[in-house]
C-alpha cells in the first residue's frame, strides 16, 4: 500500500491556526504560557504556533526546546550508544503554564518521559499537551488538550510527519507497516 495523504501543507496550516486560538481562548490568553517542543518535529510546530498565536494577540510566546533521550523507558531497546541533542529551556517553566507540543499522540510514553523531563527543570503551575496528530492507542493515561486531526489507526499502519524544516514539504501520511 502506498502512503496515502492525510494532510496537506493548507491543512497543517489551518490546523495550527486553529490550535493556537484554541489555546489563547482556553488560557484567557498567553501572558504565561511557555511553548515546550519535543525533539525534533515537535520544536518546529512550537515555533508555527507561536508565529500565530503572536499574529492573533500581538504578544511572544516563549519557546523553548525538550530532548527527552533519557528520559524513554524502551532507551536500552532502541539504541546502545544514544544520541543526546538536549535541551534549550531560555526561559523559567516555574509557574507557568508550559504546553508540551509533538507531532503524533500514540502511546503516550513520549509524553510521560517529556513530564519526567519538564519536572527535572522546574515545577510548572500546570502543564497541556497540543499535538498535530492524536493516533489512539495509548498505554498511559494521557489526553492531549489540543488536536489538530484525531486519526483513528491500526496498530500495523504508520503516520509519517513531514515538515518543511526537517523534509522539504509539509504533509502528513498514513501507511500500512504490513506491505
Amino acid at each position: 500500500m502506498d502512503a496515502k495523504e492525510i494532510l496537506d501543507e493548507k491543512a497543517i496550516s489551518r490546523a495550527l491556526t486553529r490550535l493556537a486560538h484554541e489555546v489563547i481562548e482556553r488560557n484567557e490568553g498567553v501572558d504565561s504560557v511557555v511553548l515546550v517542543g519535543i525533539k525534533t518535529r515537535g520544536i518546529y510546530l512550537a515555533n508555527r504556533l507561536s508565529d500565530r498565536i503572536k499574529s492573533i494577540e500581538k504578544k511572544e510566546v516563549a519557546v523553548g526546546e525538550l530532548d527527552i533521550t533519557n528520559y524513554r523507558d524502551d532507551l536500552k531497546d532502541k539504541m546502545l550508544d544514544p544520541k543526546l541533542l538536549g535541551s534549550i529551556l531560555p526561559m523559567s517553566i516555574e509557574s507557568k503554564t508550559v504546553i508540551l507540543v509533538d507531532d503524533v499522540l500514540f502511546t503516550g510514553r513520549t509524553i510521560r518521559a517529556a513530564m519526567d523531563a519538564l519536572m527535572d527543570v522546574g515545577r510548572p503551575q500546570r502543564i497541556q499537551l497540543a499535538v498535530l496528530i492524536d493516533r489512539g492507542h495509548r498505554e498511559l493515561p494521557i489526553r492531549p488538550d489540543y488536536v489538530g486531526k484525531n486519526v483513528p489507526t491500526s496498530k500495523e499502519e504508520a503516520i509519517a510527519v513531514q515538515l518543511s524544516e526537517v523534509d522539504g514539504s509539509d504533509k502528513v501520511t498514513i501507511e500500512s507497516k504490513n506491505e
